[in-house]
């Protein structure tokens, strides 16, 4: 396996790198120099998929969204990459109640925003960033489609979609001839794992791909964090607006024990946790890219020399052995 290899996503002709390069700290956790340094050391990487949000950088207000497509917009005239561009729209980019969720005048109006701040004619994959439940999901997928006839999106996707709603997504498209979704953006690393019961199950089935984010856990599976003391103070369970859910999803017990445990496996086999983490993720057969966010450009070369590394059918089974508990919902996160 090789940086370069490209994959095709889900059942679609879009063709995308293994690591799809993650831009919520643009903007905030970084500024524009070290965004683009960042992005450019992507390119050198062989990454050519990134994937932002018109909400973004990540915990920002409404006065900051489109602060980091604003970024990757005025990077992308200054380098003119080939690259595949992804975004996402459901968030709150301003003060009235229609600038927020899925409906049809926010969709419409987001997306022009997002090419006018991208500098783009069209996003190649626009992702629902999560689902809205005020609004009927048939609607929804009526404005994407004409958006696609519109020229303004390539392909659709979703994210943080559970299985059943994917499914009714999925279903209401088939009957309604709207826009497919051909992938979905789900959190997934050792230490959730939940959505292999029924999400990638139902995304084998269908030829949807799977763009996985968190890869590490929000750091944890860094191994830095000491659970004795407090965060890290540049850590994102400590300086983001997302701190709070951040700790709340990972900072227990159950996961800094199998952080120990994991990080003995590592060691054993000379590799760095967030190499062993990424590597797991990557012999997962139903996963298409994943997500790599970065302060610093080079914390993107471990989980990418992970391309190479080959796990044997014991250390898979130990390694499942250590994080299986966090396949279930009883598990804490």
């Amino acid at each position: 396996m090789s940086v370069l290899d490209q994959i095709r996503l889900g059942a679609s002709d879009l063709e995308v790198s293994r690591f799809c390069l993650g831009t919520a700290t643009f903007g905030g956790q970084c500024d524009e120099e070290t965004s683009f340094r960042i992005l450019d050391h992507a390119m050198e990487l062989g990454i050519r998929f990134i994937d932002t949000a018109d909400k973004y950088p990540l915990g920002s207000g409404i006065d900051e969204a489109g602060v980091t497509e604003a970024i990757i917009g005025r990077w992308l005239k200054s380098r003119k990459p080939d690259v595949v561009v992804a975004t996402k729209v459901h968030g709150a980019t301003g003060p009235m109640p229609w600038n927020q969720g899925l409906g049809r005048r926010h969709l419409t109006e987001a997306i022009d925003a997002s090419l006018r701040r991208l500098g783009l004619e069209a996003v190649d994959l626009y992702q629902l960033h999560r689902p809205d439940p005020q609004t009927p999901i048939e609607e929804t997928l009526e404005t994407l489609t004409d958006l696609v006839s519109a020229g303004k999106v390539r392909f659709t996707g979703c994210s943080n979609f559970l299985a059943y709603q994917l499914m009714r997504a999925l279903g209401k498209s088939d009957l309604y001839h709207y826009a497919r979704f051909i992938s979905v953006q789900p959190r997934y690393n050792l230490l959730f794992r939940e959505h292999e019961r029924e999400l990638f199950p139902l995304c084998e089935l269908e030829g949807i791909g799977v763009i996985t984010y968190n890869l590490l856990a929000g750091g944890l599976l860094t191994g830095k964090h000491n659970p004795t003391a407090p965060p890290d103070s540049t850590s994102r369970f400590a300086t983001t607006g997302a701190a709070e859910l951040y700790r709340e999803r990972y900072w227990n017990g159950q996961a800094f024990e199998a952080v120990a445990q994991l990080t003995g496996i590592a060691e054993r086999l000379g590799l760095s946790l967030p190499t062993l983490a990424t590597a797991w993720v990557l012999h997962q057969p139903f996963v298409s890219s994943i997500l790599l966010g970065a302060t610093r450009p080079e914390q993107l070369d471990g989980p990418v020399s992970a391309l190479g590394v080959q796990l044997d059918a014991s250390t898979l089974e130990e390694i499942d052995a250590v994080t299986r508990e966090f396949r279930y919902g009883d598990a804490v996160q």
